[in-house]
C-alpha cells in the first residue's frame, strides 16, 4: 500500500447521522434567512436537491412537492429544496414563476457547495447538482435517498410512498 495513502472522504449515505451543525441560508416566506439540521430535529425531512433555477424539469418537481407540502406536514415532515443558486435567485425565481410562487417551504442556498458536496449530489464541473431526494428521520438520520441524473425527473408522490413506508 502506498504511504501517502490518505483516508477518503465519502458523502453522506444511507444509516448516516447528519450533523446538527449544517447550516445554510434559505429564501423563505418573503425572507432570506439561516437554517441548519439542528432546526430540524425532532421532524422528518425532505431534502430535495435539484439542478438550478429558471429550469425547465425543476418547477414541474418543485410545483408537485408544493402541492403535498401540506400532506407531508400532516404526516410529520417538512420539506427542504436545494440547489447551487444563492438565496436571492430563489427569491427572484420566486417573485416571476407562478409555479415557484405556490412553493412554502424553505428553498436552501448552497453556492459554496457544502450541502451539495456533503451529500454526494454535486457535479464538480458544472457547479449544480443531480436530482437527490433524502428522507431523513426526525434523529437526523438518513433513511433513503434517490439521486438521478438532471433529465430525470422525481415524482413527488412517489416520494410520499418512500416517507411513509420509512416512518412505519
Amino acid at each position: 500500500m502506498n504511504d501517502n495513502f490518505e483516508t477518503l472522504w465519502r458523502p453522506l449515505s444511507i444509516g448516516d447521522t447528519v450533523p446538527e451543525e449544517l447550516d445554510f441560508e434559505i429564501y423563505h416566506e418573503d425572507e432570506v434567512k439561516r437554517m441548519s439540521f439542528a432546526d430540524l430535529r425532532g421532524k422528518w425531512v425532505i431534502l430535495f436537491f435539484y439542478p438550478k433555477d429558471f429550469t425547465f424539469v425543476c418547477p414541474t418537481e418543485l410545483g408537485e412537492m408544493a402541492n403535498l407540502y401540506e400532506e407531508f406536514q400532516k404526516e410529520g415532515a417538512d420539506i427542504v429544496s436545494v440547489s447551487t443558486d444563492t438565496a436571492y435567485v430563489h427569491k427572484a425565481w420566486h417573485d416571476t414563476s407562478e409555479t415557484i410562487k405556490m412553493i412554502k417551504f424553505p428553498m436552501a442556498a448552497d453556492p459554496a457547495h457544502v450541502m451539495s458536496e456533503s451529500f454526494g449530489v454535486l457535479i464538480e464541473d458544472e457547479g449544480v447538482t443531480h436530482r437527490g431526494t433524502f428522507i431523513i428521520s426526525p434523529d437526523g438520520v438518513i433513511k433513503t435517498l434517490e439521486m438521478n441524473h438532471d433529465s430525470i425527473g422525481r415524482s413527488a408522490k412517489e416520494t410520499m410512498r418512500k416517507f411513509k413506508a420509512a416512518k412505519y
